[in-house]
């Protein structure tokens, strides 16, 4: 078991790479009462393309990683979610874009729930009249998607800004998609990406971290699993344009929402290019529309944004993109706000102090976010599959520099790579 210490954070982390290619990573926090768990597949919902090592390519329906994970939950002799309620514990999974991760939170019985966790979710159980009867249940949750407003100005946004690539794809697909998921799909889908080798398990909480690591070996020795898969991801070409510069829908809503986008211009990057990006550019995004920036003081006095405006920065290897928005009386002139607010700052470029300021609250933030459990647990994953470390953040961020944040700010608010998402309600004429 190989260990690192972070001495300023006054964290440390435990690894083992176990024998059938299962990474765990354990983080004791003693004096915490609350344990989590969280057992993690690298596979989303934008794996639906991927080659098989015999050659073969293949295609499955949107939604299948979604309804994977649903049906991990089914098990021919034991109702899962009650195990983890009778040991104490609650439990929890959910699929983005990107990765598939299966949880629970507990102060007790760490190693019945462990094992549990470990057991439900290598031991998949599937059949044909489960899968037609979870189509419905999906069905339904889809409906609902469809009519959440916030949902729909934010997916309507990644659809105006990506022409090829599946992140414009809802994660629980459609209900045409779905109807073509059947048992035979779902395990060629777990067959080839639930593979421990393609898998991480962190633990973070109170505990021994060497009694909790023989638990986690001794549990996995006692399995057998096939070959490591090599999994061959296929992804389109996404041009560098955006789809479409604005998309508008109906639905009821009070006030009209309004979601602005920066398409990322390149992708590829991973490590610590990839960190120093998404955090370089959460600072321009604090700067330019935090509460404390001019830009947000003037619009809120004037009532054309309320308390929701918010913003955001995603970057993963295959796609990033920059979101602002929230509910506004008139979505248009947001829009031109934003577009000539940006435009401004690029010509005048950053106060010293503002991004001191800046650059101060964001390290703040996290280093607090450290006395939370759930926040790591959240966290820790989605860094180390993009071969970063959660414990990283803060070195990184007091790399960045002025001239790192002006740059990132010209390199990335291109009005070309602009989108607009809004929902408004249909006119009283209408």
């Amino acid at each position: 078991m190989q260990t690192t210490v972070f001495e300023q954070l006054n964290e440390t982390v435990y690894e083992e790479k176990l024998p059938n290619g299962l990474a765990v990573y354990l983080v004791p926090k003693q004096g915490f009462s609350k344990t989590y768990a969280v057992f993690t597949t690298r596979y989303g919902s934008i794996d639906s393309h991927f080659r098989l090592k015999n050659g073969e390519e293949v295609h499955v329906p949107d939604g299948i990683a979604h309804f994977l994970e649903h049906k991990m939950f089914e098990k021919k002799d034991m109702d899962v979610m009650h195990e983890f309620s009778r040991n104490g514990a609650s439990c929890n999974a959910f699929t983005s874009f990107n990765r598939t991760a299966y949880l629970f939170s507990c102060t007790e019985n760490l190693d019945r729930n462990l094992n549990l966790l470990l057991d439900y979710v290598q031991e998949p159980y599937f059949t044909e009249a489960s899968v037609e009867k979870e189509k419905g249940i999906i069905g339904q949750e889809i409906t609902m998607y469809d009519d959440n407003p916030d949902w729909k100005v934010y997916m309507n946004l990644l659809k105006a800004m990506y022409q090829k690539f599946p992140i414009n794809i809802e994660i629980a697909g459609t209900i045409e998609s779905i109807s073509h998921i059947t048992k035979d799909t779902l395990y060629q889908c777990y067959e080839t990406f639930y593979h421990p080798a393609n898998m991480v398990l962190l633990v973070v909480g109170s505990f021994d971290p060497e009694t909790v690591m023989k638990w986690v070996r001794d549990n996995q020795a006692a399995k057998e699993f096939p070959p490591t898969p090599v999994i061959e991801r296929l992804f389109p070409q996404e041009p560098s344009a955006v789809a479409k510069e604005r998309i508008e829908f109906q639905l009821p809503v009070g006030l009209p929402k309004c979601l602005i986008g920066y398409k990322e211009k390149a992708d590829g990057l991973t490590g610590e290019a990839l960190l120093k990006r998404d955090l370089t550019t959460k600072l321009v995004l604090d700067i330019a529309f935090g509460t404390s920036s001019s830009l947000y003081q003037k619009w809120y006095n004037e009532g054309l944004i309320t308390e929701s405006f918010d913003f955001d920065y995603s970057g993963e290897k295959e796609y990033g993109y920059s979101i602002m928005g929230g509910d506004t009386p008139d979505p248009d002139k947001l829009v031109a706000q934003i577009k000539e607010g940006i435009r401004q700052l690029q010509q005048a470029g950053i106060n010293q102090e503002d991004f001191e300021r800046a650059k101060r609250k964001k390290i703040g933030l996290f280093l607090r976010s450290l006395n939370s459990v759930e926040f790591i647990a959240n966290q820790f994953t989605s860094y180390k599959f993009n071969g970063n470390e959660l414990f990283s953040v803060v070195p990184t961020l007091e790399s960045i520099t002025r001239e790192d944040v002006e740059a990132r700010m010209k390199e990335h608010f291109v009005p070309e790579q602009m989108a607009v998402s809004i929902v408004r309600s249909a006119s009283p004429q209408e």
